[in-house]
C-alpha cells in the first residue's frame, strides 16, 4: 500500500471542559474583603459607634431638635470637607481653606456695605475672589513644583493678615457692619442660611446642600472622566501624564473647587449672622482635613471617596454637640477629636491591609 493510501491517525476527542483553574491572581476575593476595601466602610462603622455611644451617654441627643443641631454642625464642616477630600485624592491638601472661608465672607460684606450695593454684587465678587485664591494656589503649585504644604501655608498666613488688616482699615473694627437691611439680603439668606420645618423641627438648608454636594461629588468621582483624572493625578502624576491625563488642569481645578466650597460656607456664615469677625477661621482647615482623613482619604493621594468625608463630618458634629448634651466639659472636645483621628487612621490602615491580603 502506498504512502498516500495509509489511514490517517485517529485524533482523540477533546476532553470535556471541567472547572476553571485559578492561580490565585484571578481568584475572586470574598465579598467581605471587597467590602472592607471600600474607603468609607471603616468610618461608617466608627460613625455608627459614636452615634450609639452618645444616644446612651446623652439622652438629649434623642430629641429631634438636638439631632437637627448635630446635622447642622456636621453640614458646615462637611460642605468644606468634600472639596478638601477631592483635593487630597488628587494628591494635595490646602492649609488656607479655613481662613479662605472668612476671606470670602469679609469680601462680600464689605463690598456690599461700603459701596452701598445690592448684596448679590458682594456675593459675586466674593465668588471671584475665592476662585482666584484657589487658582493662585494651584498655579503656584504646578509652576514651582513646591509641596502644597508650603504653598498653602504661605496663602494661609497672607489671608490671615489681610483679613485682619483690611477689615480694620475699612471698617475701623475687627468685624464687618450689619448688612441685614440691604437689598437682596432676604433672597441670599433663603439660599445660603434659611431653615425649613420637618415634623415640627427646624432644619438648616445647609444640611440639604451638604447631601446634594456629596451626591454630586460621588457621581463625578465614579462616573466621569474627570474623576479618573483625579485618582490618576493623585496616584502617580508622571504616569498619569504619560497616558494623557491633564495633570496641571486637574490640580488647579481641584484647588479652585476648594475655593468654591470656601465661598459657599463663607456666604452661609455671613447671611446667618449678618456680620463677620475677621479673626475667625484659623484652625478650621485642620478640621476639614481631619474629616477627610477620617473618611478614608490618604494624605499620599490616589485613594478615597466623597461619601467617607460625609461620615467623618457627621462624627465631628456628633462629638461636638454630644459633649454639650452630655454635660461634659467642652474643653475635652479637641482631645476627643485627636483620639478619634488617630483611631480612625489606624482602623483605615488595618482595613486596607486586611482587604488586600490574599
Amino acid at each position: 500500500m502506498s504512502m498516500s493510501q495509509q489511514a490517517a491517525p485517529a485524533v482523540p476527542a477533546p476532553p470535556a471542559p471541567g472547572p476553571k483553574e485559578s492561580d490565585g491572581r484571578t481568584a475572586r476575593r470574598p465579598f467581605a474583603l471587597r467590602l472592607l476595601a471600600r474607603p468609607e466602610v471603616g468610618v461608617l462603622l466608627g460613625a455608627v459607634a459614636v452615634f450609639v455611644f452618645f444616644l446612651v451617654a446623652a439622652p438629649a441627643v434623642r430629641d429631634g431638635s438636638s439631632m437637627a443641631n448635630i446635622l447642622y454642625q456636621s453640614s458646615t464642616i462637611g460642605i468644606m470637607a468634600l472639596p478638601v477630600a477631592l483635593l487630597m485624592i488628587g494628591g494635595e491638601f490646602d492649609l488656607s481653606s479655613g481662613v479662605a472661608v472668612i476671606t470670602s465672607a469679609l469680601t462680600a460684606s464689605m463690598i456690599s456695605y461700603q459701596l452701598t450695593m445690592n448684596v448679590w454684587v458682594g456675593v459675586l465678587v466674593a465668588l471671584a475672589a475665592s476662585l482666584g485664591v484657589g487658582l493662585l494656589n494651584g498655579w503656584m503649585l504646578v509652576r514651582t513644583g513646591l509641596p502644597s504644604f508650603l504653598v498653602t501655608l504661605g496663602t494661609f498666613l497672607i489671608l490671615q493678615g489681610v483679613n485682619l488688616a483690611v477689615t480694620k482699615l475699612i471698617t475701623g473694627n475687627v468685624a464687618t457692619d450689619d448688612i441685614s437691611d440691604m437689598d437682596g439680603f432676604g433672597q441670599a439668606k433663603a439660599i445660603f442660611a434659611s431653615s425649613f420645618d420637618v415634623g415640627g423641627v427646624q432644619v438648616k438648608i445647609t444640611v440639604v446642600w451638604w447631601l446634594v454636594f456629596a451626591g454630586l461629588a460621588t457621581w463625578v468621582l465614579l462616573r466621569t472622566r474627570y474623576g479618573n483624572w483625579v485618582f490618576a493625578a493623585g496616584g502617580n502624576q508622571e504616569s498619569a501624564r504619560a497616558v494623557g491625563v491633564p495633570v496641571t488642569f486637574t490640580k488647579i481645578s481641584l484647588f479652585m473647587l476648594v475655593g468654591l466650597g470656601a465661598w459657599f460656607v463663607g456666604m452661609h456664615q455671613l447671611f446667618s449672622f449678618n456680620t463677620v469677625q475677621s479673626g475667625e477661621g484659623v484652625g478650621q482647615e485642620l478640621i476639614y482635613i481631619a474629616a477627610a482623613v477620617i473618611g478614608g482619604c490618604l494624605l499620599t493621594g490616589g485613594y478615597g471617596s466623597a461619601i467617607g468625608p460625609v461620615f467623618g463630618a457627621f462624627m465631628f458634629g456628633m462629638v461636638q454637640q454630644g459633649i454639650v448634651y452630655a454635660g461634659w466639659n467642652p474643653d475635652w472636645f479637641k482631645a476627643f477629636l485627636g483620639v478619634m483621628l488617630l483611631g480612625a487612621t489606624l482602623i483605615n490602615l488595618w482595613v486596607r491591609r486586611t482587604a488586600t491580603r490574599r
